[in-house]
């Protein structure tokens, strides 16, 4: 998709965002894999032990555009 190339990066954050917003209101259409409830699993219980090492969703938004 060479359009999304002539995007800055805080638009190419947006489309990010409306796509995720898009498939999130679809959770069904989309199957988890056992592997992938196992992972999900274990990184909900790394959480669980220690919360403070989660980014805020600014903090992870930050770090993204750092990388795009």
């Amino acid at each position: 998709m060479p359009q999304i190339q002539g995007l800055t990066k805080e638009e190419k954050l947006q489309l990010v965002e409306a796509l995720w917003d898009a498939i999130a209101a679809m959770p069904d259409d989309l199957p988890v894999s056992d592997e992938e409830k196992a992972l999900l699993d274990q990184r909900m219980k790394a959480h669980a032990q220690s919360p403070g090492e989660a980014l805020s969703l600014e903090e992870f938004k930050a770090r993204l555009a750092e990388r795009l």
